[in-house]
């Protein structure tokens, strides 16, 4: 593992980790807290109750993390989001999303044993990350779904197919704090179901395919995968592949694709539209070996390891390609309001967009009527996209930031339109 970060994942250094440079005296005459899953070695998961209790003893503890509800699920239960930073401003943003499905619980404990990792720590080095990058974790971005064990939320929607029409209070928590913070990186942890000998790597990544995707960010994003998660993978002992693809085992070949597409409703592409470098993580759920067979407990501590494994690259990522990372993703933010250029309403990166699934001359934007704005306003408040009241109803210029996502949410061409707005070719 990369010897810069590797403090700030690995769980099993917690207790060496400490203090931040100003002590509270909870913090100093208690020692950290541990999550269901440690005091366990692994044999249950942390439930909801101990995870709120290990959140709190940690926001008591440390200076440099905050503690927020962003939301509250159908079952009351809340959607919190966790800070953690040195300083008040810094130079990059990562945002953690842990457990979208409610049934892969790997990457929760993954991210609620770095929360507590990073607020401890005392290093130079993990702090000097610290006080150039803010770390904001949503630990579990589907409770109802987590104490249920399902994939989907208490009203059975995949929220992870949500965050366009945002019909969700997760999703829409999601996009609030997307919005408001603009991370540079979307880390998004996942895990799945192997189908040997094609598809059972130990961890699979894919960086967003939505063709909308600013070539720059496109980039970044590619680089993340390719170039920090799968090795740090690799080096701490896992195999890993790109999701979505089957590859012969003899050659190692691609022989076909199952999933990953470019479609926007999902959290990777999402990310992508909007600007932010963003990564999905997939782990693999089943036994490797007969001993894992024989112990769930050894096989749920694979899983979580795999998720500290790929935390690690994308720490080391960002505090290697920092500058990179934030020319991309400014520059990105900035294009749209030169509104030029083809907006794609299907494709990928690998499979690109037919013509009928492309605008080549968008218009200036959409006219909505009364009932139309009254309808999606929230939503297009909650996506960042600026609409202008005019009346009873309101416009929508594709003359901003998100001009892409502006075009996806209102052209009645596109696949997951909020509404059909009327487009304006008078520019």
């Amino acid at each position: 593992m990369h010897p810069r970060v590797r403090a700030l994942v690995v769980a099993a250094t917690a207790t060496a980790l400490a203090a931040p440079l100003t002590t509270t005296t909870a913090q100093a005459s208690a020692p950290p807290p541990r999550t269901g899953f440690e005091r366990t070695d692994g044999a249950s998961w942390t439930t909801q109750p101990d995870e709120q209790t290990f959140l709190r003893a940690v926001d008591r503890a440390s200076t440099r993390v905050t503690l927020s509800t962003i939301g509250t699920t159908g079952r009351q239960r809340p959607l919190n989001l966790v800070r953690i930073a040195a300083q008040r401003h810094t130079s990059a943003t990562v945002l953690l999303i842990c457990s979208q499905h409610g049934d892969e619980p790997s990457g929760r404990e993954a991210c609620l044993t770095t929360i507590r990792d990073l607020a401890y720590a005392k290093d130079r080095k993990t702090l000097d990350f610290l006080a150039r990058t803010t770390v904001l974790v949503i630990p579990t971005a589907n409770p109802d779904g987590r104490a249920a064990n399902t994939r989907t939320n208490a009203d059975g929607i995949d929220i992870n197919r949500d965050h366009i029409a945002l019909k969700t209070a997760e999703a829409r928590a999601m996009a609030a704090v997307t919005r408001d913070h603009k991370p540079d990186l979307v880390h998004d942890l996942h895990e799945y179901g192997a189908t040997p000998p094609y598809y059972d790597k130990d961890l699979l990544a894919l960086w967003p395919r939505n063709p909308n995707t600013d070539h720059r960010v496109h980039a970044e994003a590619h680089t993340l995968s390719e170039s920090y998660v799968r090795p740090h993978a690799r080096e701490a002992g896992f195999t890993s592949g790109i999701y979505g693809i089957w590859t012969d085992p003899v050659t190692g070949e691609p022989v076909k694709q199952v999933a990953g597409d470019g479609q926007e409703r999902i959290l990777r592409n999402t990310a992508g539209i909007k600007h932010a470098v963003g990564l999905l993580v997939e782990t693999r759920v089943d036994p490797l070996t007969e001993a894992e067979k024989n112990s769930p407990a050894l096989n749920n501590r694979r899983r979580v390891n795999t998720q500290l494994a790929a935390l690690t690259g994308a720490f080391a990522f960002v505090d290697e390609r920092r500058a990179r990372i934030g020319a991309a993703t400014a520059r990105a933010r900035l294009e749209g309001f030169a509104d030029r250029g083809p907006i794609h309403l299907g494709g990928a990166d690998n499979d690109p967009p037919d013509p009928a699934e492309t605008i080549q001359d968008p218009p200036c934007g959409y006219h909505l009527s009364p009932a139309q704005y009254a309808q999606v306003k929230d939503e297009l408040a909650l996506h960042g996209v600026t609409s202008r009241p005019r009346g009873e109803g309101a416009y929508v210029p594709l003359r901003q930031s998100r001009r892409a996502l502006a075009a996806l949410l209102l052209d009645d061409r596109a696949a997951y339109p909020l509404t059909a707005g009327r487009p304006d070719t008078a520019c």
